[in-house]
Order: C-alpha cells, then structure tokens, then sequence
C-alpha cells in the first residue's frame, strides 16, 4: 500500500483550484493509516531523492538537544550509486564541527565521524535492495559497530571520551561544508532513506534485530522517525508504506 507525495510549488492561480484535490489527499492518507494501524502493520514515510543536486535535502528537527555520550543511531537505505562516489547517509553539523556524519565511502565501506577522523567497517555493501542500518557508539568505552540488517559487525574503539555537542542542525540528502550550507552534488544522497531513529543509548543487540524485523519496539527518544518533525527544501519526494 503506497501513496506518492510530491512536494512542488502551486502559481496563485492554481493554488485554488488544488485546494480540494489537497483535501482528498489528506483524507485518502489519513484513512491508509488508520486501516494499517487497524491491521497491525506499521505506516512509515520514505524520503526519495531522484537525481543528484545541491539544494535538495531534509532537515530533521529533534525532540530534544544532541548532548550525546553514546547513541544508537538506525534507518533503512536503498541506492544504486554503487562504487561511483561517497555518499552522505546522515549529517549533523554545528556552526564549527561535522559532529556526527554518517557515510558509504567510495570503497563500499561505511563510516561515521565525530568531530575528526572516521571509524570505517568493511560490510556488504548497501544497493538497490534496501538495508536496514544501525550505528552504535559508547564513550565510555569507545566502543563502536554497525548493525546490517540485524547482524552485528565487529566492535572497534573509537573517540573515547567524546562528546556529541548540542545547538547544530540534522539533515538527510546533503553533507553541508558550513552550518547549513555549502553543499555538493556530487556528495549528495540517491536513493531512498527511511525509518530513521536516533536513542541517546546503546541499545541491545536484541532490541536493534527486534527493530529490522518491524516489531514494536521503544522508538527513538532524540528522533522518532513516527513522530518526527521535518523541514522538505527542494525536490524530495515522500513515500508512505506498510513496513
């Protein structure tokens, strides 16, 4: 069960004419989510990016500040840029630090940086077919891995100590060279992101394979993919569906 949501700009000629076909649409998607509800399934949005681009991208606004010292940080990804380039899956940048990005680097392995150098996991790498990713990292102990698609990597020990500062901005789609700008095409996201979570904990690897097979479990307590407020800017298309 699909519905395709398109967000375009209306000419103030048009604007009147779509307000009723606006309201259909509501309805329409109000009603797919309460029979999946109804039905025991799960009702998520999916984030397309179609092409390449240096303007297109989503800001995710969280429920409470990034004061982080350990976090488990999940979302399912689908792309075909494979071998071609980098790409950005996650970025968290403050006025003077990428404080947490999260990257398939051109070999196929994927990484995430604190504020430096990266911790790098050589996995399968991610493609068409959707992979449901999750990013753990304590800094008490340092210890980091990557869940793919339920399966954990080996662990390594990274940034002990640190701590993710609070007061910048999360996007999707782009890796912003300065607070909330320069950005690069050709390091920006293809494909498709959803069902991203972010916990301020490490959690069990029990609970993160429970998260991979749909089951219900405590969302995100700094982003909760479900409730999660989000900021569109340029050609991104959103996608609702059964998970």
């Amino acid at each position: 069960m699909i519905q395709l949501f398109h967000f375009v700009q209306f000419s103030p000629g048009a604007l009147k004419a779509t307000q009723s076909d606006k309201m259909r649409l509501l309805v329409v998607s109000f009603l797919v989510a309460v029979a999946a509800v109804l039905a025991g399934s799960v009702v998520i949005k999916t984030l397309v990016f179609q092409t390449e681009s240096s303007d297109s991208f989503v800001e995710m606004l969280p429920m409470k500040p990034l004061d982080l010292r350990a976090f488990t940080l999940c979302m399912r990804v689908a792309t075909e840029l494979k071998g071609e380039r980098e790409v950005i899956l996650f970025a968290y940048r403050t006025r003077d630090y990428d404080e947490l990005n999260v990257w398939r680097e051109l070999d196929g392995r994927l990484s995430f940086y604190l504020s430096g150098p990266g911790v790098f996991f050589d996995v399968p790498q991610i493609e068409a077919l959707e992979t449901h990713l999750c990013f753990t990292w304590n800094s008490g102990s340092g210890a980091a891995s990557v869940f793919m698609d339920g399966r954990k990597s080996l662990t390594k020990i990274y940034k002990k100590g640190h701590t993710i500062r609070p007061g910048g901005k999360v996007i999707i789609g782009q890796d912003p060279d300065a607070f909330m700008g320069d950005y690069d095409a050709g390091q920006s996201f293809v494909g498709e992101i959803s069902d991203v979570n972010l916990w301020d904990t490490v959690l069990p690897a029990s609970t993160i394979q429970d998260i991979y097979t749909g089951e219900r479990v405590a969302r995100g307590n700094v982003f909760d993919w479900e409730t999660i407020n989000l900021k569109i800017n340029g050609l991104v298309d959103v996608v609702t569906r059964e998970l």
